[in-house]
């Protein structure tokens, strides 16, 4: 049975991967497509490929989801089947809605409620979760709109003199190479959390052995979760683009590439430290703060309070949803 659950993870592991490529690529390119710098075919290639280049960078994010929030030793692939089947539809219910919310925190919602119920309290190391989840949580929404704003400001001081449409045209190269660091960076933190579940699943159904106090993530997982989330990508979530790129706020070349720059630093920073981020918190907060600064009363309200409702809620109904589901599953041996 342990070999069918093994299958079973590895599916809906590659699945979440999947779905998170095309549910937000749209922090990649929604800034490049809406501005029509780039067509949507030639923003989804391009942004698929740094996306994949991206997601073989590094292990830290892998490394905190796969043995830093949830303790190894009492974890099973029932724990993480849960986990990845409430990821799975969380991502696709707010994709079918056009909100942009965090596959990350689904994620970790998920694992949070299918190892509370197998295991208890005990089993959540509360101080990594405080420290990478609760409160980069709370912190990179305000991050994400400070940043945002001091560059469009910075940009908008530098080129005061420059009529707009100038400004526009010569920004639009400039854009390119902002939402190529975004999708960079975005593969670097998000396709890295499948990289950590996987190898997580593998060492629980004992495919691989670890040496105790290590975690190290396999080339092949690396290789196949970066080709999935490219994968993913390319599809596209266009509903979730109309949403970020238009919906908020109107973007043009500038707005975008002070939205990505500001976006794409605070994503490589939090990757070099293993903070399992949300990009989507990230980008949504920046293109705000870059609104604001160009004039205040610009951000549509209606759709901010959509996609704020949806960030509060992902946690806990992702941890009620795989109690749900964990205590449904629990018969199956291991």
């Amino acid at each position: 049975m342990t070999i069918f659950l093994l299958i079973a993870v590895l599916i809906f592991a590659l699945t979440f991967d999947y779905i998170n490529g095309f549910h937000d690529c749209a922090n990649s390119i929604a800034s490049v497509v809406s501005t029509k710098v780039l067509s949507p075919r030639q923003a989804v290639l391009y942004g698929a490929t740094l996306e994949a280049t991206g997601a073989l960078l590094g292990v830290n994010v892998a490394k905190t989801i796969g043995a830093g929030i949830i303790d190894s030793g009492t974890i099973t692939l029932q724990v993480i089947l849960c986990a990845l089947i409430t990821a799975v539809i969380w991502n696709l219910i707010t994709w079918w809605f056009g909100l942009p919310s965090s596959s990350s925190h689904a994620l970790i919602g998920g694992l949070l409620g299918s190892a509370f119920v197998h295991a208890g309290l005990d089993t959540i190391n509360f101080k990594i979760l405080a420290d990478k989840v609760i409160i980069p949580m709370f912190a990179s929404p305000l991050v994400g709109f400070t940043c945002g704003f001091t560059v469009m400001c910075l940009i908008l001081r530098l080129f005061y003199r420059m009529k707009p449409d100038i400004i526009n045209r010569r920004f639009r190269k400039v854009q390119i190479v902002a939402s190529g660091l975004m999708a960079l960076s975005h593969g670097l933190n998000d396709a890295q959390k499948t990289m950590g579940v996987i190898t997580m699943a593998l060492v629980t159904g004992g495919i691989i052995v670890m040496p105790e106090g290590e975690f190290n993530i396999p080339i092949y997982v690396k290789l196949i979760c970066a080709f999935t989330m490219a994968l993913g990508t390319m599809s596209g979530g266009w509903k979730i683009i109309k949403t970020m790129g238009s919906k908020i706020i109107k973007l043009k070349p500038i707005s975008g590439a002070a939205s990505d720059f500001a976006a794409s630093s605070i994503v490589l920073t939090a990757s070099i430290f293993g903070i399992p981020l949300s990009t989507t918190h990230v980008v949504s907060t920046s293109i705000m703060g870059v609104g604001t600064a160009i004039k205040r009363g610009s951000i549509r309200t209606n759709i901010i309070k959509n996609i704020v409702t949806a960030w509060v809620l992902t946690i806990p109904c992702c941890v009620i949803m795989s109690l749900i589901i964990y205590s449904v599953l629990k018969h199956i041996p291991h």
